[in-house]
C-alpha cells in the first residue's frame, strides 16, 4: 500500500496530496527530489517501483525479506539500500512489537517500505517538512529524519524493560521464586532488541562516511551519539538478566533444598516408627499362630505376663537404648 508520494524542491513540498509513482518518476527529473512512503506493499507495486525508478532486482527483493540485523548495501546508480528495524513496546501484551523499514536513498528520490506495525514514519515526514533548511539538503536529510525517529522509539522501549527486568528482579531476589519461562521470555526479547540495536552502530558509521551532504553531519552523529546510549543500556539488560536468571535458579536450588530436607524428616520420623513396630509385629505374629505346643504349654497368666507382654517390652526398651546412642554419636560429630 503507498502510503504517501511527494515530490520535494527547495526545501518545501510541492503539492498537499500524494501523486502516482509515474508521476513521481517523471518529477525525479526536475531537480529536487520524490518521497514515496510503501507499507506492506505487494509484490506488483513494489514491480511499479522498481520499474519507475530503476532499482535493482536484489534489492527489491531484500525489501521483501525480513531481517534480523540493520545494514546498508550500495547499488549502481549511487542508490544504497538502508536496512532499520523498528521497536514498540506494547503496553496490553507487556511485550515489544519488532518491524522493519528499507530505505532505498538514491540522489533524486527516497522509498520508504515498512514492514510490521512498530514502523511509522509520518511523524519523520512531518518534522521534516517543517525544516526547509534540512530538506534542502536532498535525501539525505529523509535518511536522518528516518533514522532519528527509529532511534528515538528505542527509548521508550529501554525503559519499558527496565521496569519489567526491575519488577523481575525485586521478586527473586527477596528470596521468592520467579518464574522461570518469564525470566527467559524478557532475555528473549532483550537479546533480540540487541539484534536491531547494535547493528545499527555500524550502519550508521557507515552512513556517515558516505554522507552527500556534510552539513548534515552534525545531525547524523547526534543520533549516533543516542544509539551508542541506547545500545550500552540494552547490553547491560542482557547481562542484567542473565544474573537474574542465574540467581532464579539458585533461589529454586535452595527451595528444592528445603523440600528435600523435609521428607528426609518425615521419612526418618517414618523409618523410626517402622522399627518400634517392625519386631512387635513379628512377635504377635509368632505367638499368633495355632502350633500345638504354643496352644499347649501357654496357658496361664504368668506365661502370657512372661512371653507375651514381656517379648513387647523387651524390643522396645532395646530399641530405646539404640536410638539414644545414635543421636548422642550425631551430637559428637557435630
Amino acid at each position: 500500500m503507498i502510503v504517501d508520494c511527494a515530490y520535494y524542491r527547495d526545501g518545501r513540498r510541492q503539492h498537499v496530496e500524494a501523486m502516482s509513482v509515474e508521476d513521481a518518476a517523471t518529477h525525479c527529473q526536475q531537480g529536487g527530489f520524490v518521497w514515496l512512503g510503501m507499507y506492506d506493499p505487494t509484490v506488483e507495486e513494489l514491480a511499479q517501483a522498481r520499474e519507475s525508478f530503476g532499482l535493482h532486482e536484489l534489492a527489491v527483493e531484500d525489501a521483501q525479506t525480513f531481517h534480523l540485523r540493520p545494514k546498508v548495501e550500495p547499488y549502481a546508480g549511487d542508490v544504497e539500500l538502508v536496512i532499520l528495524r523498528t521497536a514498540r513496546y506494547d503496553d496490553e501484551r507487556k511485550e515489544v512489537d519488532f518491524g522493519e523499514v528499507s530505505v532505498f536513498v538514491g540522489p533524486s528520490f527516497v522509498i520508504t517500505v515498512r514492514q510490521g506495525v512498530a514502523s511509522d514514519l509520518h511523524g519523520a515526514r512531518i518534522r521534516l517538512e517543517q525544516r526547509p533548511e534540512l530538506l534542502e539538503c536532498g535525501t539525505s536529510s529523509v535518511l536522518w529524519a528516518i533514522l532519528d525517529q527509529v532511534v528515538d522509539s528505542y527509548g521508550p522501549v529501554v525503559a519499558e524493560l527496565e521496569r519489567d527486568i526491575e519488577r523481575v528482579e525485586q521478586t527473586v531476589f527477596a528470596g521468592s521464586v520467579a518464574p522461570t519461562e518469564q525470566i527467559y521470555f524478557l532475555r528473549r526479547e532483550v537479546t533480540d532488541f540487541y539484534r536491531a540495536v547494535h547493528p545499527l552502530l555500524a550502519v550508521l558509521a557507515t552512513i556517515e562516511r558516505g554522507a552527500r551532504d556534510t552539513a548534515l553531519l552534525p545531525y547524523f552523529r547526534d543520533v549516533h551519539d543516542h544509539l551508542v546510549l541506547v545500545n550500552e543500556e540494552v547490553a547491560a539488560q542482557r547481562d542484567l538478566l542473565a544474573t537474574v536468571l542465574e540467581a532464579n535458579m539458585a533461589v529454586i536450588g535452595v527451595e528444592q533444598t528445603k523440600i528435600s530436607v523435609r521428607q528426609n524428616a518425615s521419612m526418618e520420623q517414618l523409618t523410626k516408627l517402622a522399627t518400634v513396630f517392625l519386631p512387635l509385629t513379628f512377635l504377635t505374629g509368632f505367638f499368633g499362630q495355632n502350633f500345638g505346643w504354643l496352644v499347649d504349654h501357654i496357658n496361664a497368666e504368668w506365661d502370657f505376663l512372661v512371653l507375651g507382654i514381656g517379648g513387647l517390652v523387651v524390643p522396645c526398651i532395646a530399641l530405646a537404648i539404640w536410638f539414644r546412642r545414635q543421636r548422642d554419636a550425631k551430637r559428637q560429630a557435630a
